[in-house]
């Protein structure tokens, strides 16, 4: 069976599926390395109003360039859809390890801390806050290095604006003040997930872990817990510090990395010289998906061509659509009270081959997303009209 080329890629197999992507294996033909490939359709980002947190996320994992953190190669693009080029990480998630192991010993709880802290911490010098940091989150390579994964809840700092206010994340490890919607310091939440993560490799179990969510936000926010007894006085003392339910008094990482705890054995990692991080080829994926939209609206018909302006005109005036007719070409308007937003579409009917008709149809204004939706509900509606060569007449 021949293999599947994406660019300079040769793709294996299908090694996970999610809710909006398949994840690949591959081969970078050039340089022998396997690589994960994350397939997205266009379509689906579309319907699902996923382009500009599939965007941001993608533009922070390119930003983090850390060996704890997993890496973003490139992201490419066909006509309908997208491929993010990833390192392949074969260790499973820590997770699974935690469970298998019902708990880690403090030594390799401390190990895996000190590199979740590290990573988290140069997030926090780019701008970039998690926002979801827990052991499903975070993979293992093959030596049992931990990477930092999924950045879909990541937030970038905007200009002027000091504090978050999206409530988001794994409940049980969330932060209180996050739970609390009051606006929340990003890197003091990110703390907070870290400290809940330490204890769980530690103990094999949760803090806070109630089946009722009512209960469950009121032992976070009173930072209700207890260690067990084989945790020794350092890990719970930073423990301590670090699940503080009040964020100004919660310790920093600077902090935790100056704890006498988490610098036994600590090596701080080296990640050589700063790459300038270039973003061209994802802002120009997409900024394609807009053309893709349009390049998509065209539809063939056998019907004489003043029947197909006459039945468009009766289902665009059925779906609140003002319609202008001069011989083959229509301009359809949306009855909006905002102009801005005001979708306008220029439908122009050719004849392509004796009885054969091609409209084409185009935006001229409005929201790219309405347009895609006007576009399936006008074709859904002119279905009776609409030829298919592999459709029996």
């Amino acid at each position: 069976m021949r293999m599947k080329k994406v660019g300079k890629y040769d793709v294996v197999r299908t090694i996970g599926q999610g809710t909006f992507a398949k994840v690949k294996s591959a081969v970078n033909t050039e340089t022998g390395e396997i690589v994960a490939m994350k397939v997205l359709a266009k379509n689906t980002i579309l319907e699902h109003r996923m382009v500009h947190q599939i965007k941001r996320e993608i533009s922070i994992m390119k930003i983090v360039r850390h060996p704890n953190i997993v890496r973003l190669h490139e992201v490419l693009a066909s006509t309908t859809k997208i491929y993010i080029i990833l390192e392949l990480i074969t260790g499973g998630e820590l997770y699974d390890k935690i469970v298998h192991q019902r708990k880690l010993c403090e030594n390799e709880s401390r190990c895996f801390f000190q590199q979740l802290i590290d990573a988290v911490d140069y997030c926090h010098s780019k701008g970039v806050y998690h926002r979801d940091l827990k052991p499903e989150n975070l993979l293992l390579d093959y030596e049992g290095n931990l990477k930092v994964s999924d950045f879909g809840l990541s937030a970038l700092p905007q200009k002027g604006v000091g504090l978050l206010h999206t409530t988001c994340g794994t409940p049980n490890y969330v932060a209180p003040e996050v739970l609390n919607q009051q606006g929340y310091d990003g890197s003091a939440a990110d703390v907070w997930s870290c400290g809940v993560i330490l204890y769980v490799l530690m103990a094999g179990y949760l803090p806070f872990n109630e089946t009722n969510l009512q209960t469950l936000y009121e032992k976070i926010n009173a930072a209700e817990f207890t260690c067990p007894a084989w945790f020794s006085s350092g890990a719970k003392s930073l423990i301590y510090r670090i699940l503080d339910p009040n964020p100004k008094t919660r310790i920093n990482i600077e902090g935790i990395k100056n704890d006498a705890w988490f610098q036994i054995n600590y090596v701080a990692v080296r990640h050589g010289v700063e790459e300038e991080v270039n973003l061209d080829d994802i802002d120009a994926v997409f900024n394609d998906i807009e053309e893709y939209v349009n390049r998509q609206t065209r539809f063939v018909s056998r019907q004489p061509a003043k029947t197909i302006i006459a039945t468009i005109e009766a289902v665009a005036e059925s779906i609140g659509f003002k319609v202008h007719s001069q011989n083959y070409k229509m301009r359809l308007e949306g009855v909006s009270t905002i102009k801005m937003h005001q979708l306008a579409v220029v439908l122009e009917v050719f004849e392509v081959a004796p009885s054969l008709f091609m409209v084409d149809v185009r935006k001229v204004s409005g929201d790219t997303l309405e347009y895609h939706k006007f576009y399936k509900n006008l074709c859904n509606k002119l279905e009776n009209i609409i030829w298919r060569p592999d459709k029996v007449s």
